[in-house]
């Protein structure tokens, strides 16, 4: 439903799709600046995953258009002079940002943290894929540098 109370038509919900991911596309690059290195999951596949999803909640887990943001992303990063790299999803929310633990144990999706068995280091579970996120980061430039 939208807010007028009338269904949502298949047109409409595209075009809000699109709209919002425009708006977090330029939120990101405008946040980012010029050279900037943002570094997105790769989720080309993230759509096979739903076959491990009860039908009824299928399509929350699958109707956002990550492949359209994504490529949002990437144009006007382009245009910013900076630059997209998507690295593999496996393990992200798993993986301890500290001592590099990594266990599904470590991550309770339904309280959204994430606690390390190892050495219990506790967070957000979202902010743990992002540090993990910005340390393939920071690999990937030293590689850059170490191949000029």
């Amino acid at each position: 439903m939208i807010p007028t109370g009338r269904p949502c038509s298949f047109p409409d919900a595209i075009s809000k799709t699109t709209d919002v991911n425009h708006q977090v596309s330029k939120a990101l690059i405008d946040r980012g600046g010029e050279n900037t290195l943002f570094v997105v999951e790769d989720l080309s596949n993230v759509r096979k995953a739903t076959e491990r999803v009860r039908k009824k909640d299928r399509y929350v887990s699958v109707s956002w258009s990550f492949y359209q943001l994504r490529s949002m992303i990437e144009y006007k990063a382009a245009l910013n002079l900076s630059k997209v790299i998507a690295v593999d999803p496996a393990y992200t929310s798993q993986a301890c940002p500290m001592c590099g633990h990594t266990e599904k144990g470590n991550r309770n999706k339904k309280t959204h943290t994430f606690c390390c068995n190892s050495c219990r280091y506790t967070s957000n579970d979202d902010r743990i894929g992002a540090m993990n996120l910005q340390a393939k980061g920071i690999e990937y430039l030293a590689e850059m540098a170490v191949s000029a």
